[in-house]
């Protein structure tokens, strides 16, 4: 792909991005730019991958096909107002922060092209679970090239925009929840006795298996969980258990809340 992609931001997701873009050979290190207020992090990063660590956020703006800004969301309203005017013809804005809209990057920016993108921080090991939207300035086969760099990460959903405005209750920031299972688990591992690197190896592994079983089976997850549990065996008592206390109601209610919170944000 002969784009120039930059990234305004090398922290975690950032950099977790760009080098899984780059390790897929997608985009040549040359054409990669990066910019960070943070100088030892931009350097890290562009020694790591071979890129170009540019002077300013203008810089990167002004030479980049496709700009991912890479900041936090509090962030974004300088970084627009200091890439204004600097933004490469035809280029796209991939926007990543929760809470970010369109009409915020078209105040600042203008006529520009926007793709929302909301990826998650497995993306550090390439199991991303990315969402995107993107205007109607945007191409099909622009936002083709836009999912295939993404996937280069993990796996990438279309959605449409008001699904954007929830996403991280089940996408980006669910890996959360999943790490406080797996946490709760190799803590009741630990009181069985079991030493706590181990406990933590055997639960992650049981939710690594349990998620590729629903991603490659295509079966529905109570399907699949019906078929462990052996009548009067050990899985049921667990698993009765789980439902005595609550636990579908206490992990929908925290998608809820997660959801509220992210439309909460877009209304700032």
């Amino acid at each position: 792909m002969n784009k120039k992609l930059g990234f305004i931001g090398c922290g975690n997701m950032g950099s977790a991005m760009a080098t899984g873009i780059i390790n897929s050979g997608l985009i040549e290190p040359e054409n990669l730019l990066l910019y960070d207020k943070n100088n030892i992090k931009g350097k890290k990063l562009a020694e790591k991958l071979n890129g170009n660590l540019l002077n300013s956020e203008q810089e990167v703006a002004e030479n980049s096909d496709i700009l991912v800004l890479a900041v936090k969301p509090n962030i974004y309203p300088e970084v627009l107002e200091t890439i204004k005017g600097h933004v490469k013809d035809n280029s796209i804005i991939v926007v990543i922060a929760v809470g970010i809209t369109f009409d915020d990057v078209y105040e600042k920016l203008g006529d520009v092209k926007v793709a929302r993108v909301q990826p998650s921080t497995p993306a550090i090991v390439n199991e991303s679970d990315t969402t995107i939207f993107t205007d109607q300035k945007v191409t099909t086969e622009e936002e083709k090239e836009l999912i295939e760099l993404l996937n280069s990460f993990g796996k990438t959903e279309v959605l449409p925009e008001y699904l954007m405005d929830v996403v991280p209750s089940i996408a980006s920031s669910a890996p959360a929840y999943a790490l406080m299972l797996i946490s709760a688990m190799a803590d009741g591992g630990c009181y069985q006795g079991f030493p706590r690197d181990q406990a933590v190896r055997l639960s992650a592994q049981a939710v690594l298996g349990a998620a590729k079983m629903v991603l490659e089976t295509g079966e529905n997850p109570d399907t699949l969980k019906n078929n462990i549990c052996t009548p009067g065996g050990t899985t049921i008592e667990a698993v009765c258990s789980l439902e005595k206390d609550g636990f579908k109601g206490i992990v929908i209610e925290a998608v809820n809340k997660c959801a509220k919170k992210s439309k909460d944000m877009l209304k700032k």
